[in-house]
C-alpha cells in the first residue's frame, strides 16, 4: 500500500513507525512492550496477542479485566479465522425477573447486567490452536506488572478516579466489592502512581497453569457463581462450565477495490460495513470538506439504524447477514441521501469502555483484537480475592419482548467491540480498530476512508479530525475541525457541537503491511499509546 507524499490538512501528532520483524500497537505502552517482548522470546504474533490483551487486563483495567469479553481476526498463511470470545446470558436470568426487581431496562450496574466472561477463554483457545509459546510464557508479563506493581498512566489515572467517584456513590453492596479491590488503602489513582495487583496475579497464574480450566469448571468459577448469586445474581457454575468461545468465518464487505473485514454479529462491525457500502457510491475529492462529511455521517446514521434495529446473537436475527451487505441495501440508502441532514430512526448510542490491540510477526502473521468489560470496569462486581471485575455487557439487552435484542437465558447480546482487518484481493494489508463502545463503527468507517480515499498513511489516518454521530440531527466534532466546515454542517441542518480532541472520538491502532514484507504502524494520540517495533 502507498501513501500520498502530500502535506495533510491537519497537524498529524506522531511520527508513522516503520519495522520488519515484529510490531505491536496498543493504547499502553507497558503492554505494548509486553507483547514485544514475548515476540523476541521466539513467539508469533498471536502469542503477542494474547500477552498484550492480558498485560492491558492489568495495565488498564478501566476499560477491560479478566471478566470481560473479547474478539479477534487473525490471519495465518493469508488466511483470516475470527474468533468470537463473547458470552451469554445466564441461562437462569428473565425479563420477567429483572422486571419484578423494578427494572425498566436492564441496569448498568450490580449483578444483573452480567454476562459469562468470554476472554480467559478466547486466550487459551487462541493459544492452543496458533499459538507458539506456552500459555505460562505468554501471560508472565501480565503476572509480573500484576504482582510487582506499575506506574499508572495519565488516561488510566483519569479514568480510574472517574470510577471512584462513580461506584462509590452506588448504593448496591455488590458494588462495594470494586472498592476493596481498586481502591485498596485508600489508594489515590494519579499519573506516576504505582498500583498494585496481587490477586488479579494470582488469577492469571491459575488462567495459565490450568488452561483455563480454573476459571470455567474450577475454583475461581466456584467464587465468581457463589458471589453474583450471593446479590441475587443468575451466573451459575453450569453457566461457566459450558461456556466455549467460537471460531467464524469474517464477513467481508468491498470498498474502493479492497474488502474490510469484520467478526459478524452478535459484533457491530457490520455496521461500519453497511455505511461504507453505501459510501462506496459516492466519489469524495476532498478530506474534512462539509460535503464529504455530511455524506459520511447520512451513511453512518443509515446503517446504524438498521444495526440497531437487527442486530443480535445470530440465532435470533430476523434478517441475513447478506441482505445487509448486497448491492441493492447499499444503493437503496444511498438514493436517500440529500443535501440536508435527516432523522433517522430513533436511536441513540451509548458509550463505553475498550481496548484495541493490533500484532504483527516476521512470517507476515498478524492479528486483530479487542477486548472489553463494557462500560469501564463493567458491573462494578469485583470477585472478592481474585481481582476479576464482571463485565456489564447485559446492559445492551433490550427488554421490549418485540426487540430482536431483547433478553433471553443462554443468549449472547448485541456487542460493540469489533477488530477489523483491511485485504486487497488474496493479500492480507492488516489490522486495525478504533476503541469506544457506539464510537467504533464510526471509528472503522473515518479510518478507512482517510486511508483509502485521502492515501494517508496509518499514524494519519488516526490524527485525522474525527466526527462523531450521537443521535437523531446531532453529530459532535472535535475543535480541530475548521469553522467554514462546522458553519457549512449547520447550514445543512446537522445539530453540531465542538468537543475537545480526546478519548470520547475513540482510540485506535493499525497495521499495515507492504508487498515488501514491511510493517507500518500508527497509534492513538488521544490515548497513552504506542508502537513496539522490532
Amino acid at each position: 500500500m502507498k501513501f500520498d507524499s502530500l502535506t495533510y490538512p491537519f497537524a498529524s501528532r506522531r511520527s508513522v513507525v516503520y519495522a520488519e520483524k515484529g510490531m505491536v500497537a496498543t493504547a499502553q505502552p507497558l503492554a505494548a512492550q509486553a507483547g514485544l517482548r514475548i515476540l523476541m522470546q521466539g513467539g508469533n504474533a498471536v502469542d503477542a496477542a494474547i500477552a498484550t490483551a492480558a498485560c492491558l487486563t492489568v495495565v488498564e483495567p478501566t476499560a477491560n479485566g479478566i471478566g470481560g469479553d473479547a474478539f479477534a481476526i487473525i490471519s495465518v498463511n493469508g488466511k483470516l479465522h475470527g474468533l468470537n470470545a463473547s458470552g451469554y446470558a445466564p441461562n437462569g436470568i428473565s425479563r420477567e425477573e429483572v422486571r419484578a426487581r423494578g427494572f425498566e431496562k436492564m441496569p448498568h450496574l450490580g449483578v444483573l447486567p452480567i454476562t459469562v466472561p468470554g476472554a480467559p477463554a478466547g486466550w487459551v483457545e487462541m493459544s492452543r490452536r496458533f499459538g507458539r509459546l506456552s500459555l505460562e510464557e505468554v501471560l508472565q508479563p501480565a503476572i509480573d506488572y500484576a504482582q510487582n506493581g506499575y506506574p499508572l498512566s495519565p488516561g488510566v489515572a483519569h479514568d480510574w478516579s472517574r470510577a471512584a467517584k462513580s461506584y462509590g456513590a452506588s448504593s448496591d453492596k455488590a458494588v462495594a466489592s470494586w472498592g476493596e479491590t481498586f481502591a485498596r488503602g485508600g489508594f489515590q489513582a494519579k499519573p506516576g502512581e504505582r498500583a498494585y495487583l496481587p490477586d488479579h496475579a494470582a488469577t492469571l497464574l491459575s488462567i495459565a497453569k490450568t488452561a483455563g480450566e480454573s476459571f470455567y469448571r474450577g475454583e475461581l468459577a466456584e467464587k465468581m457463581a457463589a458471589f453474583v448469586q450471593a446479590h441475587g445474581g443468575f451466573l451459575t457454575r453450569d453457566d461457566l462450565a459450558t461456556y466455549a468461545p467460537e471460531w467464524v468465518d469474517p464477513i467481508g464487505a468491498t470498498y474502493r477495490g479492497h474488502t474490510v473485514w469484520e467478526i459478524p454479529p452478535n459484533g457491530q462491525g457490520i455496521i461500519a460495513q453497511m455505511a461504507l457500502r453505501i459510501l462506496d457510491s459516492f466519489l469524495f475529492a476532498e478530506f474534512g470538506s462539509a460535503h464529504t462529511v455530511h455524506v459520511q455521517l447520512e451513511a453512518m446514521k443509515m446503517a446504524f439504524s438498521e444495526g440497531l434495529r437487527e442486530i443480535s446473537d445470530p440465532r435470533a436475527m430476523r434478517v441475513s447477514i447478506e441482505s445487509l451487505l448486497s448491492d441493492a441495501f447499499a444503493q437503496s440508502r444511498a438514493a436517500r441521501i440529500r443535501e440536508y441532514a435527516q432523522d433517522p430512526d430513533p436511536v441513540t448510542p451509548h458509550p463505553g469502555g475498550t481496548v484495541y490491540l493490533a500484532t504483527a510477526d516476521g512470517d507476515g502473521q498478524m492479528v486483530s483484537m479487542i477486548q472489553s468489560n463494557y462500560m469501564g470496569f463493567g458491573s462494578g462486581v469485583v470477585v472478592p480475592g481474585t481481582g476479576i471485575s464482571m463485565q456489564n455487557r447485559g446492559h445492551t439487552f433490550s427488554l421490549d419482548e418485540s426487540h430482536v435484542n431483547r433478553l433471553e437465558p443462554g443468549k449472547k447480546t448485541y456487542h460493540t467491540i469489533i477488530p477489523g482487518f483491511l485485504t486487497k484481493g488474496d493479500t492480507p494489508i492488516g489490522p486495525f480498530g478504533v476503541m469506544g463502545g457506539f464510537m467504533q463503527p464510526q471509528g472503522h468507517v473515518q479510518v478507512i476512508m482517510n486511508t483509502l480515499d485521502f492515501h494517508m498513511n496509518p499514524q494519519a489516518a488516526l490524527d485525522a479530525p474525527r466526527w462523531q454521530w450521537t443521535a437523531g440531527k446531532s453529530v459532535d466534532v472535535e475543535h480541530t475541525m475548521p469553522a467554514h466546515v462546522i458553519e457549512d454542517l449547520l447550514r445543512r441542518g446537522h445539530d453540531v457541537r465542538v468537543q475537545l480532541a480526546g478519548r470520547n472520538f475513540g482510540r485506535g491502532q493499525i497495521i499495515w503491511r507492504d508487498e515488501h514484507g514491511v510493517f507500518c504502524g500508527g497509534t492513538e494520540a488521544r490515548a497513552d499509546g504506542q508502537i513496539a517495533a522490532w
